[in-house]
């Protein structure tokens, strides 16, 4: 996390970075059963309504299930600073 490379996280993935101590000061969100180690890890919980809502903060995009794909993708890749041109 601290080298700013590009993080994507979804549903129960912020488990691992929540283990991992990186999401302090971190504004994200995850599927609500995770909110707990989210809110315990230092992060400040982003409610996921509707549940396929993503946000990006920093380096890190997050999103709460699998019906947030399309947008989770499209966040990722901006990030990663890609275009797709039809």
């Amino acid at each position: 996390m601290d080298s700013g490379k590009p993080i994507a996280s979804i549903c129960l993935g912020h488990q691992i970075l929540s283990a991992a101590g990186v999401l302090k000061r971190k504004k994200c969100t995850a599927y609500p059963t995770v909110k707990l180690n989210v809110v315990l890890s230092g992060a400040t919980w982003l409610e996921p309504d509707p549940i396929d809502r993503c946000f990006t903060h920093g380096n890190l995009v997050n999103g709460a299930a699998w019906q947030g794909h399309p947008e989770f993708i499209s966040l990722f890749m901006a990030l990663l600073g890609i275009s797709v041109v039809f």
